[in-house]
């Protein structure tokens, strides 16, 4: 029994942390109502972004971004960490050559710089939220060369 008691010193310990932790980012709130979006051409053709918080081209930001109907990515990647919610459209994900249909309400995670392609399948533009870790990019990636 004593065994058990230390466990919940130790919880209320790491409790007391995440406590204080999240007081300290006490104090802040954003909230932008979807008539406020504010949507920006992102240099793709029908390709669209609405930032909510942060600056995209410099740090950690959380935007909508949208795709297209038809929409089809060359092979790229991001430096940004990021963490997406799909919220409309049909979107495809292809990664490592296997297709991941991704209906609204999907998640997915790019991490370390993973390569990918994005197809936005449909009638209607695929509209994702995107949590990005740092400031977002598009990097094209290297053909393959084509051994002789």
């Amino acid at each position: 029994m004593k065994h058990f008691g230390k466990g919940w010193v130790v919880m209320g310990m790491v409790g007391l942390a995440a406590l204080s932790a999240s007081a300290q980012k006490a104090g802040k709130a954003v909230i932008v109502v979807q008539p406020a979006l504010v949507w920006a051409d992102a240099g793709v053709p029908g390709v669209k972004t609405a930032a909510v918080d942060g600056v995209m081209s410099s740090g950690a930001s959380h935007f909508y971004l949208s795709y297209p109907s038809g929409l089809v990515t060359p092979l790229h990647h991001h430096s940004a960490d990021h963490y997406v919610t799909t919220i409309s459209g049909s979107l495809v994900l292809v990664v490592d050559g296997n297709d991941h249909r991704l209906p609204p309400g999907s998640y997915f995670a790019l991490l370390a710089k993973k390569p990918h392609v994005a197809r936005c399948e449909g009638s209607e533009a695929c509209v994702m939220f995107v949590d990005a870790r740092s400031a977002w990019d598009v990097v094209p990636e290297a053909k393959a060369q084509a051994t002789p």
